[in-house]
């Protein structure tokens, strides 16, 4: 289609989550609250592993990386939503929502490979204890978060190259709260049904493969402890149990939006709720509350912040 005999989108316009002004006020309460909550929790363990010598290991290098992440994950669309809330007219520009998509999509295969290393982390802590020291370098680190961007980046400028040449001349209505790829496709002015599935197999080949490999994981580490059970094994353990708890809420939404047949429901916008707002504020919860070391290191850094506030 001859993109110059017709007008060209320069912005697009959210339906939003609902029109009940009730539930929006809840939303907007609630939303405000999990983002403080969410950028604070990640911001805590981020300082927290960079200041406390006993958190300087690969497991805690690995969390604080994905804490870091988390801190652009609920940052991507989070903010645009709350401030939404408040306007009757809900629009985004066009390069906006192109860069929306970008981070929303590089950031999730960042965390995937993260989830992946930190899967290993406690492979080798529980199945091969000896060796832990000589595998879990400062090397393998590198290569984990260095595998982890190059994925990210790649997969996000390779969902992005579907629609570089599509012609967009209206409608701009999204009826939605975030720009997401499948549903701006539809938008296009021509026939992007082979393009929309290719995007969602791209997308669902990755969340589904990545998924598979950490159960796969976690039934050999738990293969490996009830056989060989220890103290050693009992401690890492209780740090895997976080990990798969991390695994689901990430996992869940996200492949149930890429395999579900109908994306226009109400249940895929709840579920695009849960995966930009909950997950980035429970996964701090979860590694705080059921971790003893984070719990004693945040006690550390509370007692230094009021000793250095009496001083004061």
């Amino acid at each position: 289609m001859d993109g110059g005999n017709h007008s060209i989108v320069s912005e697009i316009v959210f339906l939003g989550l609902t029109h009940s002004w009730e539930i929006q006020v809840f939303l907007l309460v609630f939303s405000s609250v999990l983002y403080v909550a969410s950028m604070t929790g990640n911001i805590l363990i981020v300082f927290s592993v960079t200041t406390d010598p006993h958190l300087h290991s690969p497991m805690y290098f690995f969390l604080a990386t994905l804490s870091f992440i988390d801190l652009g994950a609920c940052s991507t669309a989070s903010p645009k939503m709350i401030y939404d809330l408040f306007k009757k007219h809900k629009v985004i520009s066009f390069g906006g929502c192109i860069a929306q998509i970008f981070f929303i999509h590089a950031i999730g295969g960042v965390e995937m490979v993260l989830l992946i290393a930190m899967a290993f982390d406690r492979y080798i802590a529980i199945c091969k204890p000896l060796h832990y020291m000589t595998i879990m370098n400062q090397r393998m680190c590198i290569f984990f978060l260095t595998a982890a961007v190059t994925l990210g980046v790649s997969h996000s400028l390779f969902q992005l190259a579907f629609i570089i040449n599509l012609p967009f001349c209206g409608p701009n209505v999204l009826d939605s709260f975030y720009c997401d790829l499948p549903r701006l496709l539809r938008l296009a002015c021509t026939d992007t049904y082979k393009l929309q599935f290719m995007v969602t197999a791209n997308s669902g080949f990755i969340c589904v493969g990545s998924f598979l490999i950490l159960l796969i994981s976690y039934v050999i580490i738990l293969r490996t402890v009830c056989k060989h059970p220890s103290g050693g094994s009992s401690k890492a353990l209780s740090t895997l149990s976080a990990h798969i708890s991390v695994v689901f809420l990430f996992f869940g939404p996200t492949i149930f939006v890429y395999t579900w047949p109908h994306p226009d429901s109400q249940l895929d916008k709840f579920l695009a709720i849960f995966d930009s707002v909950l997950t980035p504020f429970l996964n701090p919860v979860i590694y705080t509350f059921r971790n003893k070391e984070m719990k004693a290191a945040m006690k550390r850094i509370f007692k230094k912040f009021v000793v250095y506030r009496k001083i004061s």
